[in-house]
């Protein structure tokens, strides 16, 4: 008997310390959580992107492309071609410095890239890797990082001469901006 009345009084005064507790403790707005969107430790924004890039080969030392941009990255883009080398399974592999401008002026810019292009006809190749890296810019892309992934083709009529080289690509991926960047 002392040992039920003794369960039931404690049950008791635990129920009231939760209904004490409820009490005391209404309408109390929890503290509101850190926000660290506008320090360095802030996670980056990153954003998707795509759109299209074609280009016409216009001078011949250093070979270099020149074209437009459409999609999110729209503006004008070149690339120098820094090397032409085989690849694996009969691909050529492009090492190519981009330049983008957008349409606002701002500049985007960007690591050498690899493209790798597979023949599918004559005087013409498929690209299968064409990653590109973002690692920096000016004014929005200051800080910008990202990665945009490539596919199209490439029209070399006079291959392995470059003369009349012209390209259709479309690309998609990601620019992140850094938080304090972020509007």
């Amino acid at each position: 008997m002392k040992l039920r009345r003794l369960v039931v009084t404690l049950a008791m005064m635990v129920a009231l310390v939760f209904v004490l507790s409820a009490i005391a403790f209404k309408g109390v707005t929890p503290p509101a959580p850190v926000v660290l969107a506008a320090s360095g430790q802030a996670a980056p924004h990153c954003v998707p992107v795509g759109g299209t890039v074609m280009t016409n080969l216009i001078v011949t030392d250093p070979p270099t492309t020149l074209g437009t941009a459409t999609g999110d990255l729209r503006g004008a883009v070149s690339a120098t071609i820094l090397n032409v080398s085989g690849g694996a399974n009969g691909t050529t592999v492009f090492t190519v410095q981009h330049h983008f401008v957008t349409e606002a002026g701002d500049t985007i810019t960007v690591a050498p890239a690899n493209a790798t292009v597979a023949p599918v006809g004559p005087g013409l190749a498929a690209v299968v890797s064409y990653p590109v890296e973002i690692t920096g810019g000016t004014g929005k892309f200051a800080s910008a990082t990202g990665t945009i992934h490539n596919i199209g083709e490439v029209s070399l009529p006079n291959f392995p001469g470059l003369a009349g080289l012209t390209t259709v690509f479309r690309y998609s991926g990601q620019v992140c901006h850094a938080a304090q960047d972020n509007p």
